[in-house]
């Protein structure tokens, strides 16, 4: 039996580099100052990718720093604000969330709730003045992934989703061999990231998660797909598994099997679920081929290619990269990697592996 949260495995790491300012003017002096100053980030939700995480994470990060959170708990709240050293003005429940609006300290908000209360937050969020990060899936529907754009777009912030795994140096080398072309286009791919829960959660339940595995293991399997192929898919078909434990995974999926397809012609078969064991991706061209396994894990990564093992050095944290990226995004006024376009682009592919199930393996085209 696991958790989420054991199965992906924890990282901690220390250290930091420091910018080192320019002091032969003052006026140079107070610029270099200011590109120092650390983005404040206030987390939404303090469950356990907070607190085993993002928390540790942004003690590690370089361009920001934890300096508030919003949460149902008061008492939690003000344990986070002792044990990351924010003023306690900067506790917010979900009622009051508005208020950060007025608080200075807060840059970035980034929004750690389940699935089904990600558009409210990072609406509120965004209403409030605040740049934000949404953790994935960005919400249950395109529906509400739009309303989250639109909203943002309102406000003038930066939008960004919590795909950590596109600032880990592995799996850059895949999109690495994408951009350089150096095997040929990947045009087999397979994956999948699966796990057997143990006690029930929000995640398990449809009216908080959106769906089962597909939400939360599953997005980052067609993430990799796509990835290898260097595009969105234009259909799917899907097929979900028969459930062996009825009794817990009641209105969601157990287990559920994909095939991707790509306009150049090039196939990914992915598989999730809540009930067996599998953390690998792989892809195959003319050229060569690119493995990862375990592939999706906060840390522990182990790839190869057809030249031979990757030897790569893993980050200290995955999540203080993905956060830094954004604050300097923020700061420098730049463009995200993993933008909100992208979190839509995902969900639209979830609705379609949904909906490819649900009519019993029929071929469902992806919907722009």
């Amino acid at each position: 039996m696991g958790s989420r949260r054991g199965f992906l495995g924890g990282v901690s790491a220390a250290g930091a580099l420091a910018l080192a300012p320019n002091s032969l003017f003052a006026k140079t002096t107070l610029l270099a100052k200011t590109m120092d100053k650390k983005l404040g980030v206030a987390l939404v939700g303090l469950g356990m990718y907070s607190t085993g995480q993002l928390g540790p994470a942004l003690r590690l990060t370089q361009h920001c720093r934890l300096t508030g959170v919003v949460t149902g708990s008061r008492e939690k709240g003000l344990r986070w604000a002792r044990d990351y050293g924010f003023p306690e003005a900067s506790v917010y429940g979900y009622d009051t969330m508005a208020a950060i609006a007025k608080d200075p300290g807060i840059d970035i908000v980034y929004v750690v709730t389940p699935n089904a209360l990600h558009a409210e937050h990072a609406i509120a969020a965004a209403k409030a003045g605040k740049h934000v990060i949404c953790e994935k899936p960005m919400a249950n529907s395109v529906a509400e992934c739009d309303a989250i754009l639109a909203a943002c777009k309102a406000a003038g912030v930066r939008l960004s989703i919590g795909y950590r795994l596109h600032f880990d140096p592995f799996h850059e080398e895949l999109r690495r061999l994408v951009r350089t072309n150096e095997f040929g286009p990947f045009t087999a791919m397979s994956g999948g990231f699966a796990f057997t829960m143990g006690q029930k959660q929000w995640r398990a339940e449809k009216k908080l998660a959106g769906g089962g595995p597909l939400m939360d293991l599953g997005i980052y399997v067609l993430q990799e797909a796509c990835m290898g192929a260097g595009a969105a898919p234009v259909a799917i078909t899907a097929r979900e598994l028969p459930k062996k434990r009825p009794e817990f995974f009641v209105d969601v999926e157990e287990s559920i099997a994909w095939t991707m397809e790509f306009a150049n012609g090039a196939r990914c078969e992915c598989f999730t679920s809540y009930n067996e064991g599998r953390n690998d991706f792989r892809a195959e061209a003319k050229g060569g081929w690119f493995e990862m396994k375990p592939a999706f894990n906060y840390g522990g990564l182990k790839g190869a290619t057809s030249r031979g093992p990757l030897a790569i050095t893993p980050p200290a944290s995955q999540q203080a990269l993905q956060m830094d990226d954004f604050a300097v995004c923020v700061r420098d006024k730049l463009p995200t990697r993993v933008p909100g376009e992208m979190g839509r682009r995902d969900v639209a592919i979830i609705e379609a592996i949904y909906a490819s199930a649900a009519a019993e393996g029929k071929r469902v085209e992806v919907k722009s």
